[in-house]
């Protein structure tokens, strides 16, 4: 294997640091699905948001051309598990050029939360290609601010 290190803008020493983080995030990408590297191999990936609200989680996915019976969603104590197929359509091209970009097959995203959420207090639903997944915070996972009085300054005695 040729080792290529890039230099940095000015030319004068490599950017190794720099060369370092974008290697991790390509392998990181290749791995998890996180946009590049699965979409690129022709896997999909869908791509996730979640907002962190004073009732809970709330977690979008973005799963265009899939309907709701193509879905699989889990709860296993502290890990949510999306998963589904995006199905191939089938087309028949008669004396031309195809070329298709589009990407196709199994998927499997899994999102470790920050608490364990109860599954009888979960709820999911989903409209126009985006699934939306709203957990309830558990009572002993909800944040306690302690106040602390702030005094006026002590005059010199």
């Amino acid at each position: 294997m040729v080792s290529r290190i890039p230099m940095s803008p000015s030319g004068s020493s490599p950017d190794l640091f720099g060369t370092l983080q974008r290697e991790v995030n390509r392998v990181f990408d290749q791995m998890f699905g996180g946009g590049g590297g699965l979409a690129r191999a022709g896997g999909f990936a869908p791509s996730l948001e979640m907002k962190d609200t004073d009732t809970g989680l709330v977690i979008t996915a973005e799963l265009p051309g899939l309907e709701e019976k193509d879905v699989e969603l889990s709860l296993e104590g502290d890990l949510l598990t999306l998963s589904g197929e995006k199905r191939r359509e089938t087309a028949e091209d008669k004396g031309g050029f195809h070329l298709s970009e589009r990407s196709y097959g199994a998927f499997r995203r899994s999102v470790r939360l920050p608490w364990a959420a109860d599954p009888a207090r979960a709820s999911a639903s989903f409209d126009k290609g985006v699934l939306t997944v709203t957990l309830e915070r558990p009572p002993e996972a909800k944040p306690v601010t302690n106040r602390i009085p702030i005094g006026g300054a002590k005059p010199p005695a």
